[in-house]
């Protein structure tokens, strides 16, 4: 799947390969795998990669997963029930990018004694190649806190895989869609992990980013990554909307600096800028195999409040019991939601995964044939539309390129200046902002409505 641009660094062939499997950074700062390993045509790896064809989909998981479920949607999946709100106990709110249920989940699994560990990303000193974060196994309540907030940054699941291996227990994995789906591939195949992963929590995504993302910020603040000594993607301000993103660095020096991701040129996250390939592939926003996942509530009141909300979509029986003995002992304050509602905060993601997966299905037929729930179809799409999905392929894709030159010759300004121009078009073709938007306005879709809200 490397090959195919279908590879999302998850890690799962690696953890089935052995000890001497490992992955690496590529020249853009993606996993991928590393060694001679790599080159085997074994089966069972190809059915452990969560883009390759020759796995499960997320339906089948699911069925398997959740055969009681009573709902069942075509953007969701099958689930027990829908939430929106957050933690109200304790500081999960205040020290999550969000509503802080996802940490409140997987500590409450700790504290009834239902797992004894959970597998999830937290910071860790700056490695050499650039990483700022990486999967832990943690057992304790403050381990599980460290792991609060958001990271968009490249992680992959080999090592933690083999920690689960080598330490009897139940845990509980927080991941993204593809993440998760790649446990339950890796359960299919190993009784090991079957037995000791007892739930997997899953994180509503857009996609996936490169180690260059944190560069690139690091640049936009007149600093040096190597000056870099942790990393905030989204630093929490409650004063201000919770979709106000800003970027925090601790630098080495003891100093902090943060810029907004607005007032950055690659801080618009719908352009698509450091994307991973596989994720214009992907059809699967809100971790459809996971027993519970959660999202951002991206719709008003909810997203203009700074201290953060969550959609929870729940599909485990046992866990729906967690929630509503938590809810009516007031230490999670969740208010029931429909479908239509948690669609809707995703809305932009959707679109992105179905319409614009559909689109690129049908002009990727003649060089890659992932096999989608999505049909392969050229929808009847306006031409700003069409246009708004051509402009996100390529920027994503040439983001990688010309970073890596600005990168090798030492000339941040290749990059930025590039992204600057990229980002201006993009916005003038999807939200008609200055110069540019008035051109494309007059010129390119004099006969198409303007709908600002389709991002």
């Amino acid at each position: 799947m490397a090959r195919s641009g279908l590879c999302v660094g998850c890690g799962a062939c690696a953890a089935a390969s052995g000890p001497s499997a490992r992955m690496s950074l590529d020249a853009y700062g993606q996993f991928k795998p590393a060694g001679a390993w790599r080159k085997a045509r074994d089966a069972s790896l190809a059915s452990l990669c969560p883009f390759s064809p020759h796995a499960r989909d997320e339906d089948a998981i699911a069925r398997l997963r959740f055969p009681q479920a009573p709902h069942h949607d075509g953007r969701l999946g099958r689930f027990e029930a829908t939430y929106v709100g957050y933690a109200a106990e304790g500081e999960f709110r205040e020290r999550g990018s969000s509503g802080g249920m996802a940490t409140w989940t997987a500590h409450e699994l700790l504290r009834v004694g239902l797992v004894d560990g959970v597998v999830h990303v937290t910071p860790q000193d700056r490695t050499p190649d650039g990483r700022f974060f990486a999967y832990t196994l943690s057992t304790s309540a403050e381990e599980v806190q460290a792991g609060a907030k958001s990271r968009y940054h490249p992680v992959e699941l080999s090592g933690v895989i083999e920690a689960i291996r080598a330490r009897p227990g139940r845990y509980a994995v927080v991941g993204v869609p593809c993440f998760i789906k790649a446990i339950h591939l890796l359960r299919a195949q190993d009784e090991v992990l079957a037995g000791r992963i007892a739930f997997a929590l899953g994180l509503f995504c857009g996609h996936m980013k490169s180690t260059r993302m944190a560069e690139s910020f690091a640049w936009q603040m007149g600093r040096a990554v190597t000056e870099v000594a942790a990393l905030d993607y989204r630093a929490k301000d409650a004063a201000r909307p919770a979709n106000w993103y800003a970027a925090e660095l601790q630098l080495a020096d003891g100093g902090v600096a943060r810029k907004d991701w607005w007032g950055m040129v690659d801080g618009d996250w719908g352009a698509g800028f450091f994307q991973n390939a596989a994720c214009d592939f992907c059809d699967d926003v809100v971790a459809e195999t996971a027993d519970i996942s959660f999202g951002d509530a991206w719709v008003e009141p909810y997203s203009s409040d700074g201290r953060g909300t969550n959609v929870v979509v729940v599909r485990s029986h046992l866990l729906r019991n967690l929630i509503e003995r938590a809810r009516h002992e007031g230490r999670i304050d969740l208010d029931p939601v429909d479908a239509e509602f948690v669609a809707q905060t995703q809305a932009a993601g959707f679109r992105q995964r179905r319409e614009g997966l559909a689109l690129r299905l049908a002009e990727a037929r003649r060089t890659i044939r992932p096999r989608k729930r999505v049909a392969p179809q050229s929808p009847p799409l306006s031409r700003r539309r069409r246009a708004i999905y051509h402009m996100r392929r390529r920027i994503a894709r040439w983001s990688h390129r010309v970073f890596w030159l600005a990168r090798l010759t030492r000339t941040p300004k290749i990059y930025l200046s590039w992204a600057r121009l990229e980002l201006a078009a993009y916005q003038g073709v999807t939200y008609s902002r200055g110069r540019v938007g008035a051109w494309a306005d007059r010129y390119l879709f004099p006969n198409d409505e303007q709908d600002h809200s389709r991002n």
